[in-house]
């Protein structure tokens, strides 16, 4: 309960943004599944995320997981 409080007070100040996923980005992990998945082993939701950040045009791309590392790092993202 700590931590969800604490993830609704960012999110009250600012520091967390929602954000409506674009309808464009299912095309786009489609795409980047037909070009990466293969090679780099990613998964779904790895797509997914990658699209995402791409759709809404984020500066970096922060994550802790190997797959989704890879596949930002392969579509031209900034990854932290």
């Amino acid at each position: 309960m700590r931590a969800y409080d604490s993830f609704e007070d960012d999110r009250r100040i600012g520091l967390w943004l929602a954000s409506a996923m674009p309808e464009a980005v299912f095309e786009l992990v489609v795409d980047l599944a037909r070009r990466h998945v293969a090679r780099l082993g990613c998964r779904t939701l790895d797509t997914l995320h990658v699209a995402c950040a791409l759709e809404l045009g984020a500066q970096q791309f922060l994550t802790f997981d190997q797959r989704q590392e890879k596949l930002a790092k392969a579509v031209g993202l900034s990854v932290a």
